[in-house]
C-alpha cells in the first residue's frame, strides 16, 4: 500500500507553490456503467469534463424506461410524485393533463434551505453523482436531462445550494431542489467566481432553461446525491490528512528523539490489522537514517518507551487507514446507485416504489470518518503538547522558543499555538456524535424513520477542516522543535519535507501571529504533493 497520491490542484487563488494540478486532461465519460471515485474528485475539484455518451445501447436503455413511464401515464397507473401527491399527499390522484404540468412545483416548496451554501466542490460532486444515478436508466428519465447537468459542469455554472434543510431521506430533497430549479433558468449560481442569477449566468455560456418531463423534477430531488457528493470529498480530505499526520509524527519522533523500535515491523505482524501495518512501515520508513539509530534516540533510563501518542500512532492513525477502505468503497457504490424513488423494472415494466433514497450507508460511514478524524486530531494535539512542554520535550526550551543574536524582553513562541490546537482537537471531537442517532419522525409521520446523511457528511466535512487545522500546528510545531534539535540531515526523507514546510512557512525566531501560517498549510495538505511521497 502506498501513500495516497494527491491528483487535482485548488482554487486559483491559492499559492502558486504549493499547488499541483492534474498533468493529463481526460472526460469523464457517463454511459450507465460504473465511475470511479477519483473521477468523481475530478470532475469536481479539477473541473474535468464530463460527457453523455451516445452508445445506442444506453440510449436505448434510457428510453425504455422514459417510454414505460409514459405507458403506465396513459394506462392510469398510480406512478407515485407523478400522477400521485408527494410523501403523505400520495393518496391525492391527478388527470394526466394536470400531472405534465404539475412536476416542477416540487422545486417551489422545497425552496426552504438555510445556511450557508454547501460549497462548489461539493455541488459539483452532487450534480455529477445526480447524473450517474439517472444514467443506470431505471428513473425513466431522458438523455437530455443529463446533458443539461453536464452543460452546466462543463461550463462552470453552479448552483447556490443552502446546506441545511436535509433529513437525509428522501434522500435530498430540499438541497437537491435547489440544484434543479436551476436547471430551468431559476434561482442563483456562481459562475466565473462571481454571485449571479442563473439565467444571466446561462446567458453567459450559451445555455437555456430546461423544460423538464414527467416525474424527472422528482428523480433530481428523490435521492442521496447531496450527501455523497459532500462525503466524496470528505473521504478525499481524509486521506491526505493521513498521509500528512504520518509525516507530522515522524517529525515529532525525531524531535523528540524518540525511539525507531516501536516502529517495527514484527509488532505489526502480531496484530496485523493493513492500517496500522501501513501506518508503521511509514513512519519507520521516514525515520531511516545515514547514522546508527541509537545517536538519535534519547538514552535516559525513563525513555525506554515513547508516551502513547507517539509509540500508537500506528495503532491510531491506522483506524483511519483502515476505515478509508471501507467508507470510500461505500461512497463509491452509492454514488453508483440508482437511489431514485420510483424506478422501473426495464424486463418488465413495473413501477417499483421503495427506500433506495434512504442514506443510512453514507451516514454510517460518515458518523465513523468523524471519530477516526477525530482521533487524529486529538493524537496530532497530544504530540504538540509533548513538543512544546519542558517536562516531555527531552531538552527542548519550552514553547519552542528560539533564542535570537540579539535578545529583547521574552519571546512565547508556541505558548499560543498550543492553545489553539487544544480548542481546535476538543472541537472536533464534540463533533462526533453520530448524526444518525437522531432519526426524527418527519412529514406527517410518513417519513417516520431517516438516515441524517447528509447532516453527518457536512458534520464530517467540519471535522476534516478542524483537523487539518489541529495538524497544521502539528507539523509547524515539529519543524521548529527538528530546527532546534538539529541531526535532521540524518535522515533524508524527513529532511525534505522540512525543507517543504519552510516554503510555507519560516523558523520561528521573532514572536509573530502566525494564523496565515496555519491557514498556509492546510492548503498543503489539502491540494499539494508534499505528502504524498
Amino acid at each position: 500500500m502506498a501513500l495516497i497520491s494527491p491528483v487535482y490542484g485548488a482554487s486559483a487563488e491559492s499559492d502558486d507553490l504549493i499547488m499541483k494540478k492534474t498533468g493529463g486532461q481526460h472526460v469523464v465519460v457517463i454511459d450507465g456503467g460504473n465511475i470511479h471515485f477519483d473521477d468523481i474528485i475530478a470532475v469536481a475539484r479539477d473541473g474535468v469534463a464530463v460527457r453523455i455518451s451516445k452508445n445506442k445501447s444506453f440510449i436505448r436503455r434510457m428510453q425504455k424506461t422514459q417510454q414505460m413511464l409514459m405507458d403506465s401515464m396513459v394506462r392510469n397507473v398510480p406512478v407515485y410524485g407523478v400522477n400521485t401527491g408527494y410523501g403523505k399527499s400520495c393518496g391525492s390522484r391527478m388527470p394526466m393533463n394536470i400531472a405534465l404540468k404539475n412536476g416542477e412545483n416540487i422545486f417551489r416548496f422545497h425552496g426552504c434551505g438555510t445556511g450557508e451554501p454547501i460549497g462548489i466542490e461539493e455541488t459539483r460532486a452532487a450534480m455529477l453523482c445526480r447524473i450517474i444515478c439517472l444514467a443506470r436508466g431505471y428513473s425513466g428519465v431522458s438523455v437530455a436531462l443529463l446533458q443539461q447537468m453536464a452543460d452546466f459542469l462543463n461550463a462552470g455554472i453552479t448552483p447556490v445550494v443552502p446546506c441545511e434543510g436535509s433529513v437525509g431521506a428522501s434522500g435530498d430533497l430540499t438541497p437537491m431542489s435547489y440544484i434543479g430549479a436551476c436547471l430551468a433558468g431559476k434561482r442563483e449560481v456562481f459562475y466565473r467566481e462571481e454571485l449571479m442569477t442563473t439565467i444571466k449566468a446561462m446567458k453567459k455560456a450559451g445555455l437555456k432553461p430546461y423544460k423538464y418531463l414527467p416525474k424527472e423534477p422528482l428523480s433530481m430531488v428523490n435521492g442521496t446525491t447531496t450527501m455523497t457528493g459532500i462525503a466524496a470529498l470528505a473521504v478525499e480530505r481524509a486521506y491526505r490528512i493521513l498521509n500528512a499526520a504520518v509525516y507530522a509524527t515522524g517529525l515529532s519522533v525525531h524531535a523528540l528523539k524518540g525511539n525507531a523500535h516501536h516502529y517495527h515491523p514484527v509488532l505489526s505482524e502480531a496484530k496485523p490489522f493493513v492500517g496500522q501495518t501501513f501506518v508503521a512501515g511509514q513512519i519507520a520508513r521516514l525515520l531511516k537514517t545515514r547514522a546508527s539509530a541509537p545517536r538519535l534516540e534519547d538514552e535516559a533510563l525513563e525513555t525506554l518507551q515513547d508516551p502513547y501518542s507517539l509509540r500508537c500512532a500506528p495503532q491510531v492513525l491506522g483506524v483511519l487507514s483502515d476505515a478509508l477502505f471501507w467508507i470510500r468503497q461505500w461512497v463509491e457504490i452509492e454514488a453508483n446507485s440508482s437511489n431514485d424513488n420510483p424506478i422501473f423494472d426495464p424486463a418488465t415494466g413495473a413501477v417499483l416504489m421503495g427506500g433506495n433514497f434512504y442514506g443510512g450507508h453514507i451516514a454510517f460511514a460518515m458518523d465513523g470518518l468523524k471519530a477516526a478524524l477525530a482521533s487524529v486530531a486529538d493524537l496530532c494535539d497530544r504530540q504538540t503538547m509533548l513538543l512544546v512542554t519542558p517536562h516531555s520535550n527531552r531538552g527542548l526550551p519550552g514553547d519552542l522558543v528560539r533564542r535570537a543574536e540579539e535578545q529583547t524582553g521574552l519571546r512565547h513562541g508556541f505558548k499560543a499555538m498550543s492553545i489553539a490546537s487544544s480548542a481546535l482537537a476538543a472541537e472536533a471531537l464534540k463533533g462526533t456524535m453520530p448524526a444518525a442517532s437522531f432519526s426524527r419522525s418527519t412529514e406527517s409521520h410518513n417519513q417516520d424513520k431517516v438516515s441524517m446523511g447528509t447532516i453527518a457528511a457536512r458534520d464530517a466535512q467540519r471535522i476534516c477542516t478542524l483537523t487539518e487545522r489541529v495538524l497544521s500546528i502539528h507539523l509547524l510545531a515539529a519543524a521548529q522543535a527538528c530546527d532546534i534539535r538539529g541531526n535532521l540531515p540524518e535522515r533524508p526523507l524527513l529532511a525534505a519535507i522540512q525543507e517543504k514546510i519552510r516554503l510555507v512557512s519560516k523558523s520561528l525566531i521573532e514572536d509573530r501571529p502566525l494564523d496565515a501560517d496555519i491557514e498556509g498549510m492546510c492548503r498543503a495538505i489539502r491540494y499539494s504533493d508534499f505528502f504524498s511521497k
